[in-house]
């Protein structure tokens, strides 16, 4: 549907002139599902946006969203964007000290909680006196009921007009290092995510389309490509009840648009190569007839037989896992953006097989150039006005109006960007080399056996893989001495690994190890690795493989 006026607000409600009955959100419950149409929507967060501003909150006030997404998540947000006020969501796996952190930096006077996993984690929000509201699922009592609300409250006579200068949210980060910040996201930010999203689709997305959404709406990827981008084109959302009946829910919604973090894309591959057997399912893929059905039985059993716009972001991927979803007929577009440039940076979209490994080419509006150290600075309409109380970290971040990434790239000749590394991730070796991990990351991950991998090294000789390995498939420290080797021929002298450290547990985002959105802390993981590191003899003229007790 072909739109100047990509503002959320203003995208609601050109739905609700044109197509009230349509559906828009679809939310699972008991294995029942409701749907609500964009009229429904377009009411019960009038009703919500209404009884907010009873509470005695005032234009600009924060209100906090606590929940794992559903339909009300969304229409809590519009709710919070009619009332003139700004939303704060929070991770729904945030432990406590980050909850609390979050509530009180942003100073939220209310509250929305929905369905959490641990609500010993808030036990402080209830305790701390800020208004509690609770979506409609079981859960512990609230101070407010979401459905109570809505049943006696009428609808807002006049929605707040925001100007493109005023705050429509505060995204915490992830938090890799050290205490979140919030990055300010305007309603200006959102119309430049609206323009580079419609240019680069065509604006060919409409009603017919669905997506679904499971990755955190506290993250600005969750936001920007799902909730956002179906705002404007008007695209159906379908969320997912469970963990347990995530793959039912991607078969009953059929996406015609998906996108998910590496980490899941790497789980998703493993399980199928677990069933088959990697050696077996290489063959077989390349069997003209036998490997189009067998690629057509893989899409159908993972549910996106019809997707037609796939994406991976959030953090690096390897080439040859996206290599092996082409096969099997699902391209995989990869893309790359941050909090501060609210989801807008580049993608391999329309895709191209020899971009591979690269993150695609500037979404239009997008400025890109590289440092003289190779920093990737990002320009455009779509950058954050700024970090919320923290105008040092601001500062620190531009560079005029350039926004520093943090991030190490180059360019290919034909346009397409790689990333290369972080610049706060490169370590020294005892040597005195600098080396970049993510590199020596994808080669490693390029191999089904390991599952997770993590490269260390400063103040050592030589790098050291930290790795866990994925269960299912067969490896030996044989195997992973193979691994290695076959990697460090593709690597420079100064960059070949001397170790592979088989970990005992896996990295989760629970024990501390992964941010919610699945990036691996590396501090934290090089801590707690640490002791094994510190014990390693190094062997002469061969990759050592030690096994975590």
């Amino acid at each position: 549907m072909l739109m100047s006026n990509y503002r959320p607000l203003a995208s609601l409600a050109q739905h609700v002139a044109t197509q009230p009955n349509a559906p828009f959100l679809h939310q699972p419950f008991n294995r029942e599902w409701t749907s609500y149409t964009f009229s429904e929507v377009d009411e019960q967060s009038s009703k919500m946006a209404a009884a907010l501003l009873q509470l005695g909150l005032e234009k600009g006030d924060r209100v906090a969203i606590l929940g794992k997404n559903c339909a009300e998540w969304i229409m809590a947000d519009l709710a919070i964007m009619k009332a003139g006020l700004i939303s704060v969501p929070i991770y729904f796996s945030a432990g406590a000290d980050t909850i609390d952190y979050v509530i009180e930096h942003s100073e939220a006077k209310a509250v929305f909680v929905g369905k959490l996993d641990n609500y010993d984690h808030v036990a402080g929000v209830f305790a701390g006196g800020i208004k509690t509201i609770s979506f409609p699922y079981p859960m512990p009592a609230c101070d407010l009921r979401w459905q109570d609300l809505i049943a006696v409250t009428p609808a807002i006579e006049q929605p707040y007009q925001p100007s493109d200068d005023d705050l429509l949210s505060i995204i915490y980060t992830s938090g890799s290092t050290g205490k979140p910040k919030g990055v300010m996201i305007s309603f200006g930010n959102c119309q430049a995510i609206g323009v580079a999203s419609a240019e680069i689709s065509g604006d060919a997305y409409t009603n017919a389309d669905r997506v679904v959404s499971y990755l955190p709406l506290a993250h600005i990827a969750e936001r920007g490509l799902v909730e956002l981008t179906a705002l404007h084109s008007g695209m159906q959302i379908f969320f997912v009840e469970s963990l347990d009946t995530f793959r039912e829910d991607i078969c009953h919604a059929e996406p015609t648009v998906f996108f998910a973090v590496p980490r899941i894309w790497l789980k998703i591959q493993l399980q199928v190569l677990d069933k088959i057997g990697p050696d077996r399912f290489a063959k077989l893929i390349k069997i003209p007839l036998v490997g189009k059905l067998l690629a057509k039985k893989v899409r159908k059993t993972l549910g996106l037989h019809k997707a037609r716009v796939i994406i991976s972001g959030s953090a690096p991927i390897s080439p040859d896992v996206l290599k092996w979803y082409h096969q099997v007929g699902l391209p995989i577009s990869e893309g790359w953006a941050m909090s501060e440039t609210s989801c807008v940076g580049t993608i391999n979209l329309p895709f191209r097989v020899e971009d591979i490994g690269s993150i695609g080419r500037p979404l239009p509006g997008a400025d890109i150039k590289l440092s003289e150290d190779g920093e990737i600075l990002i320009r455009g309409a779509f950058i954050t006005p700024g970090y919320f109380k923290n105008p040092e970290a601001t500062a620190e971040t531009m560079d005029g109006e350039w926004l520093k990434t943090g991030d190490l790239g180059r360019f290919r000749a034909s346009g397409a960007l790689e990333i290369i590394g972080r610049v706060k991730e490169q370590f020294k070796t005892s040597k005195g080399k600098y080396v970049s991990p993510v590199g020596i990351e994808s080669l490693l991950s390029a191999f089904p056996q390991i599952e997770q991998v993590c490269v260390m090294g400063s103040g050592l000789p030589q790098p050291i893989a930290l790795v866990v390995l994925a269960e299912g498939i067969p490896c030996n420290a044989e195997t992973l001495e193979a691994i290695a080797g076959e990697a460090n021929l593709k690597l420079e002298a100064h960059e070949r690994l001397d170790a592979v450290i088989v970990c005992s547990q896996p990295w989760l985002i629970e024990n501390g190890l992964l941010t919610p959105t699945m990036k691996l802390k590396r501090d934290a993981i090089e801590k707690c690795h640490q002791p094994t590191v510190d014990g390693y003899q190094r062997s002469a003229n061969k990759v050592d493989v030690i096994y975590e007790p």
